[in-house]
């Protein structure tokens, strides 16, 4: 259903930077360069993309209260993994990897904010 997702950055150098070293953990590359707008990546091109960019009405990017996006693994090794790069990365502790009751049982997650601010997890079931 979800094609893509947009976060948006001040600093597109910086965002991207971070989104390659931390998205190759997971064998994503970047897909799509919009000029001086931004970036995607996806594992494919037919496959959800996450896309950063400057807001298009020239504006600063802000952080949405309540946006979070979820980044799907495929071990809890690997959540481990991308959560410990993106802090690395000078991305920001939300909530280390482990299981979590909300999300049903066997929900392995760790949550992270980017270097805007944006709110992301990766998570994995069983």
């Amino acid at each position: 259903m979800i094609g893509y997702v947009t976060l948006g950055t001040n600093d597109l150098p910086r965002a991207k930077a971070f989104y390659d070293t931390l998205l190759a953990e997971m064998g994503v590359k970047r897909m799509m360069e919009f000029s001086d707008r931004g970036y995607a990546w996806a594992a494919a091109m037919d496959k959800p993309m996450l896309c950063i960019m400057k807001p298009y009405n020239g504006r600063p990017a802000t952080v949405g209260n309540g946006v979070m996006v979820g980044i799907a693994a495929d071990s809890r090794d690997q959540v481990d993994r991308i959560y410990k790069k993106a802090l690395e990365l000078g991305g920001t502790d939300e909530g280390p990897p482990g299981l979590r009751d909300e999300g049903g049982d066997g929900f392995y997650v760790a949550y992270f904010r980017d270097l805007d601010g944006n709110k992301l997890d990766v998570f994995v079931y069983g």
